[in-house]
């Protein structure tokens, strides 16, 4: 019977997939707002090589030797596990599947990322990167990225987050990261906001705006970004490629894929090669992109342009958007209160290739707890959110007799989220919006 598949190191694919080759329509590009050149200030906040991937048509792109070497050493590729207990527990006729980004150093799928922008940034002779991180889980990965390449790196954390789990910032600090909590006292725009509200959350979109400012203001100084833009979507396509081959090797067809969505990287590493076949007619595959109730981006945000940050140094992008000064409510799953989405995912939701959908906090812990008993891994809260959904996938089974394949990208860990579990069964937590 077989639970795992795992590969070989030279299973690491030589390749990123890039879906901007195989859109059903052509993206929209970036724009300035009125009597600003925030397209021409991504020439100074971000290296030449991502803004070459940020804009790159061709179908595939090269990954490094040392990039792939890089991947290999730190846990690549990752194994595709059977959750035959859960699908007992479920008495349901469908087949479950996950693949593990969780076996990472750093508990996430983010490290796919990380690794070749700071590999191009040292390239390029940077000597710093900025970032901003909701739960912590890129800045983690960001962190360590940089160790490995012999770079400083400073991390503006969510402010609730940062409350919510104190060692993300250890771990950080571990890996040579300098965490700031933000809204911070580091940057002007922090100092803004905290002079109209001092006790601020914080945001994702502050974050960017803060982790952006230092990037403009300092020379060798270059931000980096864990989600949202085209290029951190094209580095984590090794997840979904992989994937494919691992499907292969168990002789199945994917029915339905899972992952959840706060900017769409997990999402897009995992399911991008997959989406390839329906755009190329070969595939009736249905794809799932699960946010949190608390932060419902594609299913009741809009789709226009907006900024990427709260402070408008991010050109326009044409996105589903609450809106880039919206702060979500303060859920666990500090990975997903993004106001905005991944603009090739927002085209693809826009155009019918994906369904999006949302679940509450009660619920997607609760469903967390379940996969834990079963499957013997305790997921993120951002990852629960997937799980949820592939529960009530595999339910629908039960009760019509389809014999589906489910498969869910489990894009991180929660051992550094037990607050959040605590917090669940004291009680204390509600459900969300």
């Amino acid at each position: 019977m077989n639970y795992k598949i795992v590969l070989s190191s030279e299973d690491v694919p030589k390749k990123w997939y890039n879906i901007n080759a195989d859109l059903p329509c052509e993206l929209p590009m970036p724009k300035n707002s009125e009597g600003k050149d925030q397209i021409g200030d991504l020439q100074k906040a971000f290296t030449k090589a991502a803004l070459e991937q940020e804009f790159a048509t061709e179908r595939y792109i090269k990954i490094p030797q040392k990039v792939r070497e890089l991947y290999m050493q730190m846990g690549r590729p990752t194994p595709l596990f059977r959750a035959r207990r859960l699908e007992e527990k479920l008495n349901t006729p469908a087949k479950i599947y996950y693949k593990r980004e969780d076996t990472s150093p750093t508990g996430s799928h983010k490290l796919n990322s990380a690794i070749p922008q700071a590999y191009f940034a040292k390239k390029e002779g940077v000597e710093r990167l900025t970032t901003e991180t909701g739960a912590g889980q890129w800045g983690t990965a960001l962190s360590l990225a940089c160790s490995l390449l012999d770079l400083d790196c400073t991390v503006y954390m969510v402010k609730v987050s940062f409350n919510q789990k104190p060692d993300r910032k250890n771990i950080m600090n571990i890996y040579g990261g300098e965490v700031f909590a933000s809204p911070s006292e580091n940057t002007e725009f922090g100092r803004k906001v905290l002079a109209e509200n001092p006790d601020h959350v914080g945001s994702l979109g502050i974050a960017i705006s803060e982790a952006m400012e230092e990037a403009l203001n300092n020379d060798n100084v270059k931000y980096t970004l864990g989600s949202v833009l085209n290029h951190v979507m094209l580095h984590q396509t090794v997840i979904g490629q992989e994937l494919k081959t691992q499907l292969e090797i168990a002789n199945e067809e994917p029915d339905t894929m899972i992952a959840c969505v706060g900017g769409g990287s997990n999402f897009a590493g995992a399911l991008y090669p997959f989406i390839k076949d329906k755009l190329d007619g070969n595939s009736d595959t249905e794809f799932i992109a699960v946010e949190p109730s608390a932060c419902p981006t594609l299913t009741e945000g809009k789709y226009e342009y907006d900024f990427g940050d709260s402070n408008g140094f991010t050109p326009l992008l044409k996105m589903y958007t609450l809106g880039h000064d919206f702060v979500a409510p303060s859920v666990h799953a500090g990975g997903l209160r993004y106001h905005g989405m991944c603009p090739q995912i927002s085209l693809l939701a826009h155009e019918g290739y994906i369904n999006p959908v949302t679940a509450h906090q009660r619920d997607v812990f609760n469903a967390g707890i379940q996969f834990a008993k079963c499957e013997g891994i305790v997921p993120a809260p951002e990852t629960t959110h997937a799980i949820k959904a592939g529960i009530d996938e595999a339910i629908k089974c039960r009760r019509t007799g389809e014999e589906k394949t489910i498969v869910i990208n489990f894009s991180g860990h929660g051992m550094l989220d037990l607050k959040g579990y605590a917090n669940y069964f004291s009680g204390e937590m509600p459900n969300s919006k």
